[in-house]
């Protein structure tokens, strides 16, 4: 070869490198339709012949959005973490998560989450009969566990401590200039309630109670404080 000829060779030596994004690329991914499934294998399908029972998680998801590939509901499953990871988070957040969960599917998700803990919370709370505190924390741990502000809520029980009401009183970070020990009282003195149970969750995850908690639980007369005194 001549001084200043150009290579016409194919050899890939000679070839512009290119730069390579991943070593082992992952092959892509071809998800079946869920139309394209046997018609007994199709999610709504078996609901409808065995019962919702009989179904995975990411088959009732897929029924409840409406996602066309069963891989949608199955990645969105592991995305979120679980099932409970799905009631914490908001629909913009689900959205967000993973590809194929419009705006509409999201919202169709939440308001069906939505309606299980409705059932759930009204089927415990249907005058139930409180005996230990086992009883509230099943009445109250469903939701609560899941809240991410704090949130001082009162059960109100009548004179054969069955559930009156659960009441709300504040939400938000909880502090003592903003606790009135008469909010507390407020919903059990119009119901003309027997008793009351204060509970409060920890976002955190550490259920030490603070200081400041104890302060608001024990200064809102003399019986309660009474209550409140180590013996």
């Amino acid at each position: 070869m001549h001084p200043g000829d150009q290579p016409t060779t194919t050899d890939p030596a000679y070839d512009t490198p290119t730069h390579q994004t991943m070593l082992f690329p992952m092959p892509e991914s071809h998800p079946l339709p869920i139309r394209e499934f046997l018609t007994t294998d199709q999610p709504r399908h078996r609901l409808a012949q065995q019962g919702a029972a009989a179904l995975s998680d990411a088959e009732l998801l897929a029924v409840i959005t409406g996602v066309p590939c069963l891989e949608t509901a199955q990645r969105l499953l592991i995305a979120a973490g679980g099932l409970r990871g799905l009631l914490a988070l908001s629909t913009t957040e689900l959205q967000q998560l993973v590809a194929g969960i419009s705006v509409g599917r999201a919202a169709q998700l939440k308001a069906a989450i939505e309606l299980g803990t409705r059932v759930a919370r009204g089927d415990q709370a249907q005058r139930r009969l409180v005996k230990s505190p086992t009883d509230i924390a099943d009445l109250l741990l469903l939701e609560m566990s899941h809240l991410d502000q704090e949130q001082l809520r009162t059960v109100l029980l009548d004179t054969k401590n069955r559930v009156q009401a659960i009441s709300t009183v504040y939400i938000g970070s909880l502090n003592a200039s903003m606790i009135r020990v008469g909010e507390i009282f407020k919903t059990a003195v119009k119901l003309n309630s027997a008793a009351l149970i204060v509970a409060h969750n920890h976002p955190s995850g550490d259920p030490t109670p603070s200081p400041v908690i104890w302060r608001i639980y024990c200064s809102g007369n003399e019986q309660a404080r009474r209550a409140c005194t180590p013996k």
